[in-house]
């Protein structure tokens, strides 16, 4: 099996059993992941964090990004084309549905300083103890990762871990992989 058929099979294995949780599970099951994030050192300090809003079958960010956006400047990722172009998030009420994957994005203008970014805060979809990652294989994220020389945090469920993630070179290793029970 070649490293594409490797991420195809991993990528359907995770999403199904993504579907044996419900989304109240899910949102239970993100609690103790961003209870983490808080008491470290690298969000306590940051000022400028790119996070995400997710989507039903990811960690839910919501309530954290809600939390936090009146202390710090939290960006969160849009879809535009091939890219992701980063806006601040201003509340619920400043955001629309995005016209590739209906997930809500803020409607400001483009964040373009990324030198201001302390920490980034990531989804995926399966990481492994080496603190790899895999996406969903559209590239959005890889290509954004390499763009800011800052932390780079993923989180997920425990059950997103698995024994090796198949990478390749365009693949950026985190900082940290930040999963329900532990830390990696």
């Amino acid at each position: 099996m070649d490293i594409k058929e490797q991420k195809q099979s991993l990528r359907k294995l995770i999403r199904k059993t993504k579907t044996e949780y419900s989304l109240e599970e899910k949102q239970k099951l993100s609690k103790p992941i961003f209870d983490k994030v808080e008491i470290m050192q690298e969000f306590k300090d940051a000022k400028t964090v790119l996070l995400y809003w997710s989507m039903n079958d990811e960690v839910d960010t919501h309530e954290f990004v809600n939390k936090w956006y009146k202390d710090k400047t939290i960006l969160l990722p849009c879809v535009e084309g091939g890219d992701l172009v980063l806006r601040k998030y201003l509340g619920v009420d400043s955001m629309k549905a995005g016209k590739q994957f209906g997930i809500l994005e803020p409607t400001g203008k483009e964040f373009l300083d990324y030198k201001k970014i302390d920490l980034m805060i990531i989804p995926g979809v399966a990481f492994d103890r080496q603190r790899n990652r895999m996406g969903r294989g559209r590239g959005f994220y890889d290509r954004l990762l390499k763009t800011c020389d800052c932390k780079k945090f993923a989180v997920c469920f425990d059950f997103q871990i698995v024994k090796q993630v198949p990478t390749e070179d365009f693949d950026v290793k985190m900082s940290r992989v930040i999963a329900t029970t532990d830390v990696y």
